[in-house]
This record gives C-alpha cells, sequence and structure tokens, in this order.
C-alpha cells in the first residue's frame, strides 16, 4: 500500500543546498518513493483543486488516490504502468521524476542537451526523455553525483524528492501583476467644462482622467478598463444627443466614442442608463466596440437576460518570467433593482429585475466553468451595509463577502473608496483598499477619480489563481492642461454644438437665483420649478375628472453641496437666462407627473423630507450641526401650495431611506391650505416628476393615482420662462422652522460664496470656514 512522504519535506530542503555533494547512500536504508507518494507530494505542494478522481479508471488505485491521479495525468506529470494499471506502490525512478516535473512547467525555453554531456552514465537515458532531463539539469531540478552520473534509473529517496519539489516550486510558481482600471458616474463628463458655468473646470472630465488612465498603463502593461455606468446622461450634452442632435443608427454616442478611444475592456449598466428608455440605450449599445454586461436585468416575457451576463476576456500577460501568457478575466454587472421604480415609464411590464447579490452568486460558477482565472464585478451600486435585504439598492460591501468574486468596482453613490466608511462595516482595510480582502473601488464622479486595483496572480499549471490584490484611487489634476486632446477630439462636435445649445437665451431674471440656502430657507431656485410645474399641471387636468382638485406641487433642492462638494451650487447672475440657467435649476432629465394623494398622506411626505434636518436639543448652548449629511437634498422636497412649518427638536419620523423609525413623531406643525388647518381625507393632485411619482416616499407609495406625462419638467420650466418673460424670483416663504429658543446654537454649511447672497433680514450668519472648503453658518 502507497504511504504519505515525510512531513520534513519543503522544510529540509530550505537548508540544503543540491545534490551535488550528497554522497550516495544504500538504498536499504533510505526511504524510497513510490509513484502514489510522487503523485500526492507533488499535486499537494502546487495547491491545485482536486476533482472527484472519477475519470480514473485504473483499478489498483484506492479512492483517496484517485483525486491525485486524475489531477496528476491531466497535468501530464505521470502516466499508467499500462493501460489497467497505475502501479501506485511501485517505486518511481529519478529520471521518471524529473521529466514528469519539467512537464508541467511551461517556459517556452529551448535547452540544450550538450548539458548532459558531462555525466558518464547519460546514455542509460530514454532517447525520447533528453530534451526533459536537459532542462531538467538546467532548471536545477536535477543534479549529477560526485562521481559525475545521475543515476536515474536509481529509486527516488525521500530526501530528493524533498530537494526537487523545493527547486520545482520556484519555477513552476509564474506569477504576474493584472492591473484592473476602473471609471463610474461619469454622466457625460466627458470635457472638463462645466455647461451649467459655461466655463472649463479643473475638477471633472473624463478628458483629464485619461490622462491617468495612460500613466495607470505605462506602469503596468498588463491592464483592463472598465465603465461602471451612468455614461451617457447628466450633463447637457446628455441632453442635447437625445433631444437636439439625435442619435442616429449607426452614429456612436459621445461616451461611446470616448470610451471606444480609451480602449475599454467591458462596461456595466447604471441606473441613469434607463432615463431616455430601452431603445434610446439600444441604440447606444450597438454601436459600441466593447461589450455592456448585465446580470440582473431581464426581458419580463421571456425572462431570459436583457444584456449579455458575462463575458470571458482573454488578456495576454507577461509574466515574471518575461514569457507571455493568457489571462481569462470574467466581468459581469448590476444596477438597482429600484430603476423599476425610478423609470417606471420606460420599464414597467418590459423588464424584471433580479437581486443583486443572488444574481452575482448565481453566475460566478457559470463564469468558473468557462475557465474564468479572475473575477471582476461592476457593482452600479454603493458600498451599503452587512445585512442582505432582497432587492435592496446598495450591496457592494455584501459582494465582497461573496465566493470567488476578486475584484470589484464600485458606484452609484458618487463616494470615493478607499476613503472613510460606516463604522458598521468590518474587516475594512481603507489602506489596502479591500474590504473582506477584497480590493474594491469608488472613483468618485464626473471624472474626478480614476480606481486602480492590483491584483497579483499565481500560476497553477494552465490556470491562474488570485494571491493578493489592492485598491486605490488617483484623483485628476488640478491643472487644466492636464487633458487628453485626443479624447477632446473625438468628443469636439458633439462638445461645441451643447455650448451652442446651451447658450440659446429663453428669458431674463430681475433677481440673482441661487440654491445656496435651499436646504434652510424656501428658496427661489426651487419656486420657479414649483411654479412651472403647477400650471403645467394645471393645463394638463383642465376638462379631466381632476379639474375641480387643488394642485400642489413638489420641488427639491437638487445642487446644495451634494455628497461634500463645496462648488456644487446653483447661481444664476441677473440679467439673460440661457438654457444652460435652466438645466442649472433643473438637473436631470425627468419628465413631469401628477399623483392623486390625501391630505394625509402630504403630511407624511413632508416629514419624511424633514428627515434632512437633525434634532436640535432646544436646551442646549452648545454648537449644533442642523443638516443631516446622511439625507440626500434631492430627497428633501418643498411642496407648494400649503404652507406648514418644521419642529427640529424632535426626532425625525422616517429614516433617509424612508424606514418608519420614530412612529410617534410629528415635525410638519401648523399645515395649513388655504389658511386652515389641512383636511387629512381631502384629495390633492401633486405635480412631481417621474422620479419620484415611481418611487416609495411615504405619503407618495400611497398614492391612489400615478400618471407620467411625456414632457420634461426642465421644458415646462424653459415655457414657464418664455412666457413671463421676465421673472422675478422670489420664494413665498410657504415654509419656515417653528420657532426655537434664541441660546441654541444651530449651525450649517454651505458655500463660502453664500456669504454675498445672504437674504436680507435673515437670521443667517456667516462664521467663518467650514469641514472640507464649506463656510460655516449660524440660523436662529
Amino acid at each position: 500500500m502507497w504511504k504519505k512522504v515525510s512531513a520534513s519535506a519543503l522544510a529540509l530542503s530550505l537548508a540544503v543546498s543540491g545534490f551535488a555533494n550528497v554522497k550516495e547512500v544504500d538504498a536499504a536504508k533510505v526511504d524510497q518513493v513510490t509513484r502514489g507518494e510522487y503523485v500526492k507530494a507533488v499535486i499537494d505542494s502546487m495547491g491545485i483543486e482536486l476533482g472527484t478522481g472519477k475519470t480514473v479508471k485504473f483499478n489498483d488505485v484506492p479512492a483517496s488516490l484517485k483525486p491525485y491521479v486524475e489531477k496528476a495525468i491531466e497535468l501530464k506529470l505521470i502516466d499508467g504502468k499500462t493501460a489497467k494499471r497505475f502501479a501506485p506502490n511501485a517505486n518511481i525512478t529519478r529520471e521518471e521524476a524529473v521529466v514528469g516535473l519539467v512537464t508541467v512547467i511551461k517556459d517556452n525555453k529551448t535547452y540544450s542537451e550538450d548539458i548532459l554531456k558531462q555525466y558518464k552514465d547519460i546514455n542509460s537515458a530514454k532517447k525520447e526523455n533528453l530534451d526533459e532531463l536537459a532542462k531538467a539539469v538546467s532548471l536545477g531540478l536535477l543534479s549529477g553525483y560526485t562521481d559525475k552520473t545521475l543515476k536515474l534509473k536509481n529509486v527516488l529517496a525521500d530526501r530528493h524528492l524533498d530537494l526537487i519539489l523545493e527547486r520545482f516550486l520556484k519555477e513552476y510558481k509564474t506569477t504576474a501583476s493584472l492591473r484592473i482600471l476602473g471609471t463610474s458616474d461619469i454622466h457625460t463628463n466627458i470635457m472638463n467644462y462645466d455647461y451649467y458655468k459655461d466655463t472649463e473646470s479643473n475638477s471633472l472630465g473624463l478628458v483629464k482622467v485619461a490622462t491617468l488612465i495612460k500613466k495607470a498603463r505605462e506602469e503596468n502593461s498588463n491592464s483592463l478598463l472598465f465603465d461602471n455606468g451612468d455614461a451617457i446622461q447628466g450633463t447637457p450634452l446628455g441632453s442635447y444627443k437625445q433631444a437636439v442632435d439625435k442619435l442616429v443608427e449607426g452614429e456612436d454616442h459621445p461616451s461611446v466614442a470616448a470610451m471606444e478611444y480609451l480602449d475599454y475592456d467591458a462596461a456595466t449598466l447604471g441606473n441613469h442608463e434607463f432615463n431616455y428608455g430601452l431603445d434610446f440605450f439600444d441604440e447606444v449599445e450597438d454601436d459600441a466596440d466593447f461589450p455592456y454586461v448585465n446580470a440582473n436585468i431581464r426581458n419580463a416575457s421571456s425572462g431570459e437576460f436583457m444584456y449579455t451576463p458575462f463575458v470571458i476576456i482573454e488578456k495576454e500577460v507577461v509574466d515574471s518570467k518575461g514569457n507571455t501568457s493568457t489571462v481569462k478575466v470574467g466581468v459581469t454587472g448590476i444596477v438597482p433593482p429600484q430603476i423599476l421604480n425610478w423609470d417606471k415609464s420606460h420599464l414597467e411590464g418590459k423588464v424584471t429585475v433580479d437581486d443583486s447579490v443572488q444574481a452575482v452568486e448565481k453566475l460566478i460558477p457559470e463564469m468558473q466553468k468557462d475557465g474564468a482565472d479572475v473575477i471582476v464585478v461592476l457593482s452600479h451600486s454603493g458600498l451599503g451595509d452587512a445585512t442582505h435585504t432582497v432587492g435592496e439598492e446598495d450591496i457592494s460591501y455584501l459582494l465582497t463577502k461573496v465566493e470567488g468574486v476578486d475584484a470589484i468596482i464600485s458606484g452609484h453613490a458618487h463616494g470615493v473608496f478607499p476613503g472613510s466608511v460606516d463604522a458598521s462595516l468590518t474587516n475594512v482595510d481603507i489602506e489596502k483598499g479591500t474590504m473582506n480582502g477584497v480590493p474594491i473601488i469608488m472613483p468618485g464622479k464626473y471624472g474626478s477619480h480614476l480606481g486602480v486595483i492590483d491584483l497579483t496572480l499565481e500560476q497553477k499549471g494552465e490556470e491562474w489563481d488570485v494571491v493578493t490584490g489592492t485598491g486605490e484611487v488617483r484623483a485628476i489634476a488640478k491643472d487644466s492642461s492636464d487633458v487628453d486632446a485626443g479624447l477632446a477630439a473625438a468628443v469636439k462636435e458633439a462638445h461645441e454644438g451643447t455650448i451652442e445649445y446651451v447658450r440659446q437665451p429663453v428669458g431674463k431674471t430681475s433677481a440673482d437665483i441661487h440654491s445656496y440656502f435651499s436646504q434652510v430657507l424656501d428658496d427661489p431656485s426651487i419656486q420657479i420649478v414649483t411654479n412651472a410645474q403647477t400650471i403645467y399641471v394645471e393645463n394638463k387636468i383642465k376638462g379631466t375628472e381632476f379639474d375641480s382638485h387643488p394642485v400642489l406641487s413638489a420641488g427639491a433642492p437638487f445642487k446644495a453641496g451634494t455628497r461634500s462638494d463645496p462648488e456644487y451650487y446653483t447661481y444664476v447672475p441677473t440679467g439673460e437666462l440661457a438654457i444652460k440657467n435652466v438645466a442649472d435649476l433643473y438637473l436631470y432629465d425627468n419628465t413631469l407627473a401628477i399623483l392623486k394623494v390625501t391630505g394625509a398622506d402630504v403630511k407624511e411626505w413632508l416629514e419624511m423630507s424633514a428627515g434632512q434636518f437633525n434634532q436640535i436639543d432646544a436646551s442646549s448652548s452648545k454648537e449644533q450641526q442642523l443638516i443631516n449629511t446622511d439625507f440626500r437634498s434631492y430627497n428633501y422636497d418643498v411642496i407648494d401650495g400649503v404652507t406648514y412649518e418644521i419642529d427640529v427638536t424632535k426626532p425625525a419620523k422616517y429614516d433617509p431611506n424612508g424606514n418608519l423609525v420614530n412612529e410617534g413623531s410629528s415635525r410638519i406643525v401648523n399645515l395649513q391650505y388655504n389658511g386652515q388647518p389641512i383636511d387629512l381625507k381631502q384629495e390633492f393632485i401633486v405635480a412631481t416628476n417621474n422620479y419620484r411619482a415611481n418611487g416609495t416616499f411615504p405619503g407618495v407609495r400611497n398614492a391612489s393615482y400615478v400618471e407620467v406625462y411625456p414632457d420634461e419638467n426642465r421644458q415646462a420650466i424653459i415655457d414657464y420662462i418664455i412666457a413671463n418673460e421676465t421673472i422675478d424670483p422670489s420664494a413665498d416663504n410657504n415654509w419656515k422652522f417653528a420657532a426655537l429658543p434664541t441660546t441654541a446654537n444651530v449651525v450649517f454649511e454651505s458655500s463660502k460664496k453664500a456669504v454675498n447672497s445672504i437674504p436680507e433680514g435673515s437670521t443667517i450668519k456667516y462664521l467663518g470656514d467650514g469641514t472640507d472648503g464649506f463656510g460655516k453658518y449660524s440660523i436662529n
């Protein structure tokens, strides 16, 4: 019966330099290696995953050894003694052992047989083995004795196997560095240009990221480049190609042209890829020369994948030995299931969306079956938390726990990782850029950063394993000259057409319009939006069953320093209003919508919005921050047509995700319609956008009727301005904070530039520098 090789094997080999000075020992006094022992020792040392052994047909191989023999034969390490007999208990010779090992080492080099002429007994070798023996001697796997012989027919001894394995592993364990580069949430910010301000910008643009991509590739040619979605919408350039200079069959969308120029290897879809409908994205996709992948969107009718679920990219890499090898990289992607709400009008009845985590888990075995050595997930999703809830939006952290995932590019939340994360996320190494040992990056927004993941691979036979990995993000240079001129030329026509488009005048404003205080005061920038929506909807419902219903209008501050950007505010100076200014007031390509709700629903809707504020302790004189930075400003809906106060001394009724957390709390006080307490049973029509209408806000989710119109909110604003010619931007002050004690020290942050726009008569005061480039203000 075959026996296990001595456990001293590799430890002993470290202290021994070679065979040359080893004295010949009486064969009867040493442990001799059998074929079974040899196979198990070699396969164990390689660390290769074993199969079931079911393909082994030899009758003399015990069940416990069959998986090893199966793998050894697959690697051409050894053959059976005959077609039916493996002979696991037969001894193995030195010649047979080293020939098998060098067969496994793939280095594509040629070794001269002249090196064998120094040995007296080389004629005893089989002629068909001379190439392999020359390789074995050249690599140091086989050394001669002091008498200038190789003793090839001698039985291999345990201690000699130890030495051979130590040297074999040095040659066998070829490594390679694979670099994964990633962008996310570019939102058509291809050029370093702010179309809203109509000026060049140093803080954004794929043309600036392109210089980082070029440098990263120079550092490591074994690189792949992926985009994580939200590429075709977000600036007037996206709107221009959708509605003005419309994309036609065979034409590359500017975002696709940019990615082709930069030689992207694959991309996934973000939620904003659906803003213009399925047909539009199909036209974008079908002209791309790189694949789009998605694992969780299915055709509602057939249940089949709507898009290619994954691809296997065969990447040629230069390994640690200077040889060219092929690494198979499996790439898939996911999008939040909430697209069914956010773009309901485009997607309802046409697609279904699987849970993101479950979708990836199901595909990994398929990618591995197709030979993937490395698996990369393009997760258009925020980091999320450590608890999996089926259908949730942000799951990138959970993907780091999925067996088989080697690298993750995340996004959607417009954040940066490596960077600070919620304390509830465990096993996070910010220095290495890993979570649960898996490298993960989130490269900001609008082309602010490039994500870089470096993987170290180790070759196991014909396959590669990921040994280690790190992640980092690289910020774009603030030097405006640091751009890729070739990429700029590739999108020049669309860029210049967009500038011409946004400069078209639509009217005038008699005062500055800004969003500096839109989170703490009733704000003109929101008032213009709600006024335009009200007029549009009142015209739409004339002569319908809703004609007699009172119309309310909901709007939110889209640009309010969102996500830690002190420059991210609307500012339109007194004078001419152009389309670029309207786009600045209303960022998104939403369409108008109405909901029929009750007075009780209106109150819950406002309670959700009031979650933007932290709870203020009225008895404390210590400084207290008013704004809850975990709450997205675009979810702070002001509802015009009613009046109300917000009591921030009470706890928020809902958390930022709309979950009920304080059932008995009521921040919305003195809610009135037409100067009287609102009738909680009265029905109202609320003008809003398709995003909110199809969402799950408290109040919104109780709507008894929803209708989405084809016209954009932005167009309604343009029509409103054209109709009025000159607008007087002023708020109707329909909401305010409930009175606070004068001793309360309440502060908030806004742009430092806001100091010049503090409304006359307000209690807002500028206090100086805040955090991360913001200014600090007090309010009473």
